[in-house]
């Protein structure tokens, strides 16, 4: 390892390889460079002038001896401009003597030592970098992971023996949010509820049943059908102080936050609950053949919660449940009108228009739709049958 006394003033180290055909000291190499160049280039590039004048530093070398035979290298620290260093190695490599031997200097770099600083410091801001970034994000991932856990929702239960989704809060609440599925639990725990229980469908377990006349419970259901068929059912086997209603077409499910807390909290004073959820379009006429196969089809139809697809000719092409018809209508060849236990919703709308649907006929019309001229739409109430 080299040590020069002012390496803050070198610029570059000059580096030479020789072979010497003898053995030899040091002080016999350092002599022969210094003796055969001086005079070279005059005395402002003599290398004892140079020294003197701390252009270049103390020159070191390395050898060994081996079979009569030396080999080494020569380090000489130049705190001079490029083309000095050029002259210098150029002269050292000119000694072919050293003491009675024969020698051999041949160049084997001049290394940019600003370079290889700047290369260390380089490397040495990465790890400072990485190490304060690693820091920053350690400490951005604890801020992220503690404001996560502050809205992260809360565990999903099972409850009774029906192992009906429930909030983890349902445990020690006195006033239970019913809710009808999984999903809902979830979504509502977002908003801050945990005090909910899933009915699991249209049918109310015996443990729903019985838990409503053991506390305070309401309910929270979707603004469709199905969520119409379970509000009735609900007010017939079980107690529940009040009936609260996602907007028309749209499932609690879905709902954000801040809608779940308007509507619980009474802010949008249940519009939903007190006023009729949908409204009825235009009343308009089918064609005879249709409005006779909308009758004949409607008592296999009501309560149902499904669909049926009929073609140009009103031959039936499926029935499905509704919650499928928006993702599956368009897989229906030849599709003309649907017939089916639901709600009319501007969605609905648009997914028939772009599969050519003519007529939709449902149980109602959800409020503010925009529809194609070229579609009709009916709910059962506008032709007498409901």
């Amino acid at each position: 390892m080299i040590k020069l006394t002012d390496s803050s003033l070198v610029k570059y180290m000059v580096k030479l390889k020789f072979i010497i055909d003898g053995v030899v000291e040091k002080a016999d190499v350092i002599g022969a460079i210094f003796g055969q160049t001086e005079g070279l280039f005059g005395p402002e590039l003599d290398l004892n002038e140079l020294q003197k004048n701390w252009k270049i530093g103390r020159i070191e070398i390395d050898l060994q001896s081996k079979e009569g035979q030396t080999t080494g290298q020569v380090y000489i620290p130049a705190s001079t401009d490029i083309s000095t260093a050029a002259l210098i190695a150029a002269a050292v490599e000119s000694v072919d003597k050293v003491g009675p031997c024969s020698a051999k200097f041949q160049l084997a770099e001049i290394e940019d030592v600003r370079a290889s600083k700047r290369k260390i410091i380089e490397e040495r801001a990465k790890n400072i970098l990485k190490s304060w970034s690693s820091k920053a994000a350690s400490e951005g991932e604890e801020a992220l992971k503690s404001v996560t856990e502050s809205i992260k929702p809360g565990r999903v239960i099972s409850y009774g023996p029906d192992e009906l989704p429930a909030g983890e809060g349902i445990k020690d609440a006195q006033e239970i949010i019913l809710v009808e599925g999984r999903a809902d639990v979830i979504n509502l725990a977002r908003a801050g509820y945990t005090n909910t229980l899933a009915i699991g469908g249209a049918k109310i377990p015996d443990s729903v049943a019985k838990i409503t006349r053991q506390k305070k419970c309401i309910a929270f259901l979707d603004g469709d059908r199905g969520g119409d068929l379970i509000a009735k059912e609900l007010q017939q086997l079980a107690k529940v102080v009040k009936i609260y209603r996602a907007p028309p077409g749209r499932e609690v499910e879905e709902l954000t936050p801040l809608e779940i807390q308007e509507i619980l909290s009474g802010r949008e004073k249940q519009k939903v609950a007190q006023k009729e959820q949908v409204t009825e379009a235009p009343q308009v006429k089918l064609e005879p053949r249709l409005d006779a196969k909308v009758r004949e089809i409607y008592p296999m139809l009501k309560d149902t919660l499904e669909a049926y697809v009929l073609d140009a000719e009103l031959n039936i092409l499926g029935k499905i449940p509704v919650s499928e018809l928006i993702t599956s209508l368009n897989g229906f060849k030849g599709a003309k009108h649907v017939i089916f236990d639901g709600i009319v919703t501007q969605r609905l709308i648009d997914t028939a228009s772009k599969s050519d649907i003519l007529t939709l006929v449902g149980f109602k019309i959800a409020n503010s739709l925009k529809i194609p001229d070229s579609m009709k739409v009916v709910s059962f109430s506008s032709l007498g049958l409901s």
